[in-house]
């Protein structure tokens, strides 16, 4: 009797995630299917989940209706800059929070990770007038410098950091290794699942980051993918089929990112988490 309860509760639990599951890929099935359609069939009722034609050209207009790959290439190089410089600045930081000790560590720790709760609406205009002060508006170095530190991503290594046992690095200490040598032979090995995390947060970010760049950037050889699909946004009519066309296109190194993180990604949210 038991024994059938389990497997009833397991065909329950199964079925749920099933469903779940269903839920969540419903619109990217819809925004798939709508790429390949014209745009007066995108939102056609009933949902036609199967286009009757398939119309790939949509692939191609938009690289030949906007510069698309220069878009691309702005998004690949912001994105690859920020995400390293941030778990370099960020990991740093966790470091220096969790194994070095000097006086109101704990204090400014919990005063920089406070900043978390603070809307980006409300120091938006400051950030903007200081990097007009410095002439960085309207180009990467900007924007790079100003996605370079994250609260979260320092709270998010601290937390995994604080599992690494002292003993070890108090141990690297006396044979002669260095601060910097614990860092880079002991703790980043170590932490490869929390740094993965982050790597994969702050990429989707930063990809996906549509107010950033259309408060900083101006000119359009600037401008990133989220910017470029806006385009596709006319006076009088919209190109649907390509705003979805290029969203599918613009997920694909988000889903490649993932896949090569993605046995680190479980682990390292699992283990931010033991400690506080």
């Amino acid at each position: 009797m038991v024994q059938q309860t389990k497997i009833g509760v397991r065909i329950f639990q199964y079925i749920l995630l099933i469903a779940l599951t269903l839920i969540t890929l419903l619109p990217l099935i819809w925004m798939l299917s709508a790429s390949f359609k014209l745009s007066t069939e995108v939102f056609s009722n009933p949902i036609r989940w199967i286009p009757e034609t398939f119309h790939w050209d949509n692939y191609l207009k938009i690289w030949e209706k906007v510069d698309f790959a220069l878009f691309t290439k702005n998004s690949a190089k912001l994105t690859i800059l920020v995400t390293i410089i941030q778990l370099f600045t960020c990991s740093f930081a966790a470091y220096g929070f969790t194994k070095c000790k000097f006086p109101g560590r704990d204090t400014l720790f919990l005063c920089y990770v406070a900043t978390i709760a603070i809307p980006w609406q409300i120091f938006m205009l400051p950030q903007y007038i200081m990097m007009q002060k410095f002439n960085l508006v309207d180009s990467h170095l900007g924007y790079v410098l100003l996605s370079s530190f994250a609260a979260f991503g320092v709270f998010l290594l601290r937390q995994f950091f604080l599992g690494i046992p002292n003993e070890l690095l108090e141990a690297a200490r006396i044979d002669g290794l260095s601060e910097y040598g614990i860092y880079f032979r002991i703790v980043l090995p170590l932490a490869k699942p929390a740094m993965a995390t982050l790597a994969i947060f702050t990429f989707v970010n930063v990809w996906n980051d549509f107010m950033g760049p259309m408060i900083y950037f101006n000119s359009e050889s600037n401008k990133t993918i989220p910017l470029g699909i806006r385009m596709f946004v006319g006076q009088y009519s919209t190109d649907y089929q390509l705003i979805m066309a290029a969203s599918v296109v613009s997920l694909i190194p988000v889903i490649i990112m993932y896949a090569f993180c993605q046995r680190y990604f479980v682990q390292g949210i699992a283990s931010s988490g033991l400690k506080g």
